[in-house]
């Protein structure tokens, strides 16, 4: 299921081409059925909410919202013990982005400019959590909390019901602990659409946040794309883990991480780098016998046929591979592993030593876990506080600053030719040099 090939670091053909991703669905069929179903949600609203939920969650909503009953049932439906995980949880990623939320800035150069960099809350964000066989509450409490941090005062969700119309009840629990002002019970391409353009009873928001499957995705882009939608968080692709071992590591450690990822879905990619054909082998082993063990064994089985095992000569080699990879997730199996944090350049979050599971980081280590994928890493961040916020500048000129930097900013626009700019600050220059010579001749 997953082979092994040894590297040559010369022949980067060669080894790029076994770097390559499983193909993401973006065929002309679905860009038209996403945008049909956009459209129609923008022309029926709320009717095309329900007939869509009927048809893919084969489900008669009688309400698109999650009602004060339904939250508090939900509560008398979980234990108490379940409560306090998602408190703890909670609290841990609080912590991390509260830390991390910017802070306003000033610039002051002292001769009469004075530049401040101020960051608001973004107001409205509408937050996708997918469905499926589990409930998503890490996802959920990862997209919720920095928006809350951050100051959001609308902070919405959207994720599927199941036939009986119901979402699980825990996941419900976490929304109201983080805060979530509304919960919709619409998933798919039709809730980024009633997210980005609002219907009846669903906001508009100003941003959208959240991982979803190739329709969600499509949807995502599309709707950022129109004046009229809503900007979204980042591209998101296949989930991804990339493995730097060397022979010392701990082969079962190495399998299991190997696997977790695998288990995202049939397109998601693990991909081990060693420096040692003793532990691929070993790894290998670990897989077979791990695998038998897992309840999503199917579905890891598809996700290891694109996966590899990359056996290089040398620890530097591996980091060349991985900084042109750009994984989602880094993982560092290695002596000494902090003198590499330097040779990373294009990661969305890294795990270092045999203790750090990439599984901790999904839940509780309080870093966030929406990551960028498909090699978006070399140019975007993990999401994060400042994600839920912008910032504004905010210049002040006197009449020192004026005289300091006028005629640099004139010179410029002439050189541009742009004249109305020029003029503008000339003016300025004229009407002081004016009061001086007033000011003079009254004394």
């Amino acid at each position: 299921m997953i082979r092994t090939y040894q590297i040559n670091i010369d022949d980067k053909p060669a080894w790029q081409s076994l770097l390559k991703r499983a193909p993401q669905v973006n065929s002309n069929d679905l860009n038209q059925q996403v945008e049909a179903i956009i459209n129609e949600v923008k022309r029926k609203k709320d009717q095309a909410l329900f007939d869509y939920t009927a048809r893919f969650d084969r489900c008669v909503l009688d309400d698109l919202s999650v009602a004060k009953a339904e939250i508090k049932e939900a509560y008398a439906l979980v234990s108490n013990k379940d409560i306090e995980l998602i408190k703890n949880i909670i609290a841990r990623v609080k912590n991390y982005h509260e830390i991390n939320k910017p802070k306003n800035t000033l610039v002051d150069s002292k001769d009469g400019v004075c530049c401040h960099k101020v960051f608001s809350a973004i107001e409205s964000v509408g937050l996708y959590v997918p469905g499926g066989s589990a409930p998503l509450i890490s996802t959920l409490i990862m997209l919720a909390i920095p928006a809350k941090a951050a100051g959001c005062k609308q902070v919405n969700v959207c994720t599927p019901v199941n036939a009986q119309g119901k979402i699980h009840p825990l996941l419900l629990v976490a929304a109201d602990l983080c805060g979530v002002d509304v919960i919709y019970k619409i998933g798919g391409a039709q809730a980024i659409a009633a997210m980005a353009y609002g219907t009846e009873s669903v906001t508009k928001v100003n941003k959208i946040y959240g991982p979803g499957n190739s329709w969600v995705t499509k949807a995502k882009m599309l709707v950022a794309d129109d004046i009229d939608g809503a900007a979204i968080d980042m591209p998101a692709g296949p989930s991804e883990v990339l493995v730097i071992a060397e022979k010392q590591a701990n082969a079962q450690f190495v399998a299991a991480d190997l696997l977790a990822q695998a288990e995202h879905g049939a397109d998601s990619q693990a991909i081990l780098i060693t420096t040692s054909n003793v532990l691929a082998n070993e790894v290998i082993a670990a897989i077979n016998q791990q695998l038998s063990t897992l309840t999503r064994h199917d579905i890891i089985k598809e996700a290891l046929v694109h996966s590899r095992v990359l056996v290089v000569k040398t620890l530097e080699d591996a980091f060349v591979l991985a900084n042109d990879y750009a994984p989602e997730h880094l993982i560092l199996q290695v002596g000494d592993p902090e003198k590499y944090i330097d040779q990373i350049h294009n990661a969305g979050a890294v795990f270092v030593g045999q203790w750090a599971a990439e599984a901790l980081g999904d839940y509780v280590t309080g870093s966030n876990h929406v990551l960028p994928t498909y090699g978006y890493a070399k140019s975007f961040s993990g999401l994060s506080t400042i994600d839920f916020m912008k910032a504004m500048s905010v210049q002040y000129v006197d009449e020192k600053g004026l005289l300091a930097i006028g005629d640099l900013a004139a010179q410029l626009a002439d050189i541009e030719g742009l004249t109305a700019h020029k003029l503008a600050v000339d003016l300025r220059l004229k009407a002081l040099e004016n009061t001086a010579e007033a000011t003079c001749l009254r004394s």
